[in-house]
């Protein structure tokens, strides 16, 4: 008999884990990796931007592809798109291979079913060693849509060894299948579709699989799909939220908890848990921005402390509970992540890796956050709660649409 669900993600020992905060730590450890590679490097990311520092990533990959290292890129058709031509040109003539996931013009986007996307950030080197998180290729002084950043983007990743990294083979050799799969289809190149669509399948049963140590601090690898693991990284967060004693705190760029979760941390709230959500306080994206304030009210009124970070742009999808459980990843806590987007977080459990995420999650506090009053809240311009009120109108019409209920 397989594994079943619930043991595919458990935690279990033997893993070593590095937290990185923000892209320049971040593309150091990624690139000396990179050149370190001796057999295979899989890169999965939302955003791949060479602008500044992004160039260096993209070049470690064309330097391992011509050293013989076999090189998967796998970019989101709406986040990225189609790579600028002059890597596509690097690319190919260096062997790198490079796809890209559900290619989405921009009008395709009024249709809600469209809004399903590879939002999750991998990075496979040997298969040994995975890089896991929030963190896009992407220049932390640089935004696609705002221009320069005078202060960096505010994210986190992790490095890893251990057991959990066989399930990430398996996921990302099944998502390559895949969307090759659809390439094939599109060309009516069925005989190989039908092959590309076997080998998934089994790399979709295989996923999970790997020799358990009995050493190291414990970790999980969750994935989010539409399929298999739908609610993964949802009920993780619940469970770890409903059994908090003295003290939760969420650091997430794009904030829409749904019922079951808004009630969990009011609930935590109200039997003395101290609640502590870190959110973003610069506007970024209409729908993300004005929505997540339709439930403050609630959450303030239960005597949750929300600190709005504005220094830049908070990317952070990271929580600390009790100071032993965290995660790091790309979910953040809305209905695209947790019902549309195919996302990859990190579990711990482990009191020092959670004592140095609480530490810098504090400072971020400290330096860049502005604790909202609820008073403040309430006295917030018509204008803008009508504003709010129609990104949920929208937000929730769009998701009627395909069927989905938050």
């Amino acid at each position: 008999m397989g594994k079943t669900r619930q043991q595919l993600h458990a935690l279990r020992r033997g893993h070593d884990v590095a937290l990185l905060e923000g892209s320049q730590p971040y593309f150091a450890a990624l690139i000396e990796a990179c050149d370190s590679a001796r057999v295979d490097i899989r890169l999965e990311t939302y955003i791949f931007d060479t602008t500044g520092s992004g160039a260096d990533v993209a070049l470690a990959l064309v330097r391992a592809a011509r050293r013989g290292v076999a090189v998967r890129l796998v970019v989101d058709g709406v986040g990225t798109g189609e790579l600028p031509p002059q890597w596509q040109s690097q690319f190919d003539a260096a062997g790198v291979a490079w796809r890209v996931f559900s290619p989405t013009p921009t009008l395709e986007l009024l249709i809600p079913r469209r809004w399903r996307r590879m939002h999750r950030k991998l990075c496979l080197i040997d298969g040994e060693v995975l890089f896991c998180g929030g963190i896009n290729v992407l220049d932390d002084f640089h935004d696609p849509n705002h221009g320069a950043l005078s202060s960096p983007r505010f994210d986190f990743a992790v490095r890893v060894r251990g057991p959990l990294v066989d399930g990430a083979h398996d996921a990302m050799e099944h998502q390559w299948r895949q969307i090759d799969v659809m390439h094939q289809m599109r060309r009516a190149n069925f005989g190989a579709a039908v092959k590309n669509l076997r080998r998934s399948r089994e790399a979709a049963r295989a996923e999970g699989r790997g020799a358990i140590p009995l050493a190291g601090l414990r970790a999980a690898l969750l994935l989010r799909d539409n399929f298999r693991h739908r609610t993964v990284i949802e009920k993780a967060y619940l469970r770890a939220i409903g059994t908090a004693h003295r003290e939760i705190i969420i650091a997430n760029a794009y904030f829409l908890p749904g019922r079951r979760l808004r009630h969990a941390l009011v609930h935590a709230a109200r039997r003395g848990v101290r609640v502590v959500l870190l959110l973003q306080g610069r506007y970024e994206y209409f729908m993300q921005y004005h929505a997540a304030r339709t439930v403050y009210g609630a959450l303030l009124n239960a005597g949750v402390e929300i600190h709005e970070y504005s220094a830049s742009f908070l990317h952070a999808k990271v929580a600390v509970v009790d100071g032993h459980w965290a995660t790091v990843g790309s979910s953040n806590l809305d209905p695209l992540s947790l019902l549309l987007a195919r996302e990859a977080n990190v579990v711990v459990e482990d009191r020092g890796f959670a004592a140095e995420l609480r530490g810098r999650l504090y400072v971020a506090i400290e330096n860049g956050g502005q604790q909202l009053q609820s008073q403040a809240y309430e006295a917030r311009p018509r204008v803008q709660r009508l504003l709010d009120g129609v990104a949920l109108m929208l937000m929730r019409a769009g998701l009627w649409v395909i069927g989905k209920k938050y």
